[in-house]
């Protein structure tokens, strides 16, 4: 039953805009998702449908399907476009021969939106909704922010912490200030700082985890907006992974996410050694139910992000981070 209504609220949220009150996302078919995934019951995903959708406006006019999709790539105005041209996709070949062909592109720019058409596209995918999944592949598209290619590297560096440390400390005077997160992080991509090391870190299997586990310490430590995404982001990168079709498609899209995150730390401006954690306050089915009852959409979203990679990586600092979250 559950399953049947969540999908009934995506078919329905489908006719709002992507985004509202001036760039900012549309986290309505995102908290749905996550909702669900935490155990909310029919009636709590009809309620929070209800409230969130207040602050939204329609979606534009059906759009043509687009012979060159990737013409459209970070136009704002595309996104009906792009939708019917990836729901025609999804339509003739289905999910995952779409998402083998298109996520090598979209992955370039993948800090689109502050990874809101990352996380989206990797909710629809995780709730097995054709229709929201365009939705996401036409807003990540819309919003696609390919970042400043990297200067070539010099020495290469496999610590995730070292590599960033080195990167901050060319950019400890810098400070990035204004507009909205996928603004910051462009600013910070045409440093020509950022350019030296960006392409300095070696992708191996231990890349994203420890990307993961960073967030997951810097969000409990600092509770900064920003990291958030961070901390999301992981665990919906995660998700895509196995979608991409070769390991080199996945060395790829590892290298565009560990650039455009690294544009994020050093937007956000957090330290990135701080003291050890004490010890959780609460238990998962805690923070799960107190997560539930939150109409905060960034808060819905952290606990169930965190929650899962807890599930593959262990706790670390994923439950403080929930706990945090949910005491606000």
């Amino acid at each position: 039953m559950g399953d049947a209504v969540l999908h009934e609220l995506l078919d329905t949220g489908l006719r709002y805009a992507p985004e509202y009150r001036g760039g900012l996302s549309n986290h309505l078919p995102m908290a749905l998702c996550a909702l669900h995934a935490l155990g909310a019951g029919s009636d709590r995903l009809r309620e929070f449908f209800d409230r969130y959708t207040l602050r939204l406006s329609l979606g534009p006019a059906p759009g043509r399907v687009q012979d060159d999709w990737q013409a459209r790539l970070g136009q704002a105005d595309a996104y009906a476009d792009l939708f019917a041209s990836f729901s025609a996709r999804i339509d003739a070949e289905g999910r995952d021969a779409t998402l083998r062909a298109v996520l090598p592109v979209l992955m370039e720019g993948v800090g689109a939106a502050a990874f809101h058409g990352l996380i989206r596209t990797a909710y629809a995918v995780e709730a097995g909704h054709d229709g929201e999944l365009a939705a996401g592949l036409a807003y990540w598209g819309s919003r696609h922010l390919p970042l400043e290619a990297p200067s070539a590297a010099g020495v290469p560096v496999a610590d995730v912490s070292a590599w960033l440390a080195a990167l901050a400390a060319d950019l400890v005077d810098v400070r990035i200030e204004g507009g909205l997160i996928f603004e910051q992080m462009r600013a910070v991509a045409r440093l020509p700082a950022f350019a030296r090391h960006a392409g300095a870190l070696t992708i191996d299997a231990g890349t994203l985890p420890a990307l993961a586990d960073l967030a997951a310490q810097r969000y409990a430590a600092t509770r900064h907006f920003t990291v958030l995404h961070l901390v999301t982001s992981c665990h919906a990168l995660r998700l895509l992974l196995p979608c991409l079709a070769t390991p080199a498609a996945r060395d790829g899209a590892l290298r565009s996410y560990a650039r455009a995150y690294a544009a994020g730390v050093v937007a956000s401006g957090i330290q990135l050694q701080g003291a050890p954690l004490p010890a959780p306050p609460l238990g998962w089915p805690e923070i799960a139910a107190r997560a539930c009852r939150s109409n905060d959409d960034h808060v819905i979203k952290l606990v169930h992000s965190a929650r899962a990679e807890a599930e593959v990586y262990g706790d670390g600092a994923r439950r403080h981070a929930a706990a945090l979250a949910v005491a606000a």
